[in-house]
């Protein structure tokens, strides 16, 4: 599935047509040009300069050396031919591969009269239940299952509506998208249901599965986003082989969250008096781990909440973070135009960037943003302590802490949580720290104490527990 909803953050060389062999052809053009130019006494006074008519997007410079655009053909021309050869092994294997399909329903969200759908199509690898009993080895295979599970391009879908049935179609990678001017029924406990069947010309129209969606409740006093990775789960994100190992050899129930964080959400949720308030993940995970990180909440006792994740498909999009969460974010808020949020993440990646650039796209529409700091660094706090001057002068508050209580003392403190859930959250902070708790997970180094960042117009950090 590709990035942006439509916005121009789309993967070099995916099926939405090669955009780099037309830009080839009018490098060609533009060669031709010059060469004339030269032999007419016409040589332009600079390097590289496009001509009229033509839009390159990969070359935000107009003065930059030709060799530039070349050295990005070739970047996106290895994107669409890696893609084209992952498209045709697929193939291949679905030719030999016996294993049947089916539709992996993933939780959406929406408003009255309009809903967001999510759901893939790929084979059904039978994988077990997750088990603290499981070793190594078998949440290894596990976890390749997931990785090799082969999605079925194009499938048919039929989404079943109190308004009548739609028929819908996945894109290459077996992904279903799609917003429908609908009403999926009534909501229980803010979450309503719609049942998807997959239509397949090769099998029995498969057994009906049910899409959650999340409907906040008319009673939500704000909405939270969060981060997944190193905010709420524990990943080592910083480093490669650290996360390699947990996303490897761990299960649901073995993964093992931040100290406190599941009744400070429990916290979020609940707001001043049981308001029913939104919570939405948005992580650079890939949707080939949503089973695992769905099952992690619910282990965990974390409320559930939509998991916006992203396909790691070959090629540039890959290394675009940024298009991922921002993207994903303005769609939320564009969806609860009335609605405010806290912005919930970590300090090891892009976080406090992408936070603050919201804060000043949407000025007060945040609350409040919340830093988890994952790697104590004097310079990187130094950084993130001029981002939340940035995000005072926007007209919101960022907090940057090592530990979930003090988040949640400040979140008290304006009211946003109920004083009194400050006992529970300190508490299980401490059972997880404790003997036998959820203490880091193997391999996580232990950092040094950093001190709290507070820029807040009402609150310091010697007002927090």
């Amino acid at each position: 599935m590709r990035e942006g909803f439509g916005s121009p953050e789309i993967s070099a060389g995916g099926p939405e047509g090669g955009s780099c062999y037309k830009r080839s052809r009018d490098l060609q053009e533009v060669a031709l040009r010059a060469k004339a130019d030269e032999e007419s006494g016409n040589a332009r006074s600079v390097p590289w300069r496009r001509p009229r008519g033509l839009a390159y997007s990969s070359y935000p410079n107009p003065g930059a050396d030709i060799s530039d655009g070349w050295r990005q053909e070739l970047q996106e021309l290895a994107a669409s031919l890696a893609f084209r050869v992952r498209r045709g092994a697929n193939a291949l294997e679905r030719l030999v591969d016996r294993d049947p399909y089916h539709v992996a329903p993933y939780r959406g969200y929406g408003r009255p009269g309009r809903i967001l759908l999510l759901a893939r199509v790929h084979e059904d690898e039978g994988l077990a239940a997750p088990d603290v009993r499981h070793g190594k080895a078998r949440n290894l295979l596990g976890m390749l299952k997931r990785l090799e599970s082969d999605p079925l391009p194009r499938a048919r879908v039929r989404a079943s509506l109190p308004g009548g049935d739609r028929e819908l179609v996945a894109d290459d990678e077996g992904f279903v998208r799609e917003w429908l001017d609908a009403d999926p029924g009534p909501a229980d406990d803010s979450w309503s249901t719609v049942r998807l069947q997959l239509l397949h010309p090769s099998q029995v129209a498969g057994p009906a599965v049910v899409a959650p969606i999340l409907l906040p409740p008319a009673s939500a006093d704000y909405g939270v986003i969060s981060d997944m990775d190193d905010t709420v789960l524990q990943s080592e994100v910083a480093s490669f082989l650290r996360a390699a190992r947990m996303v490897l050899l761990e299960n649901a129930r073995t993964r093992l969250p931040f100290a406190g964080v599941a009744a400070f959400y429990r916290a979020l949720r609940d707001g001043t008096g049981g308001a029913g308030n939104p919570i939405f993940y948005v992580s650079s995970s890939p949707w080939n781990l949503y089973d695992v990180i769905s099952g992690f909440l619910e282990a965990e006792e974390i409320p559930a909440g939509p998991l916006l994740l992203r396909d790691w498909d070959l090629g540039l999009s890959l290394l675009r973070n940024e298009a991922h969460k921002s993207s994903h974010i303005r769609e939320i808020l564009e969806t609860y135009a009335g609605l405010r949020f806290i912005l919930v993440g970590d300090s090891a990646q892009e976080d406090p960037e992408i936070y603050t650039r919201v804060v000043a796209a949407h000025p007060d529409r945040i609350l409040a943003v919340y830093i988890r700091n994952i790697e104590p660094r004097p310079e990187r706090s130094a950084a993130i302590g001029r981002l939340a001057e940035a995000v005072k002068t926007a007209g919101s508050t960022l907090v940057l802490a090592d530990d979930t209580l003090t988040v949640a003392s400040h979140a008290a403190a304006h009211g946003w949580i109920r004083r009194e859930a400050l006992p529970e959250i300190g508490g299980e902070k401490r059972a997880d720290e404790g003997e036998g708790g959820k203490e880091d997970a193997p391999g996580v180094p232990t950092h040094p104490w950093a001190p709290t960042v507070v820029v807040d117009p009402d609150l310091g950090p010697g007002d927090l527990t």
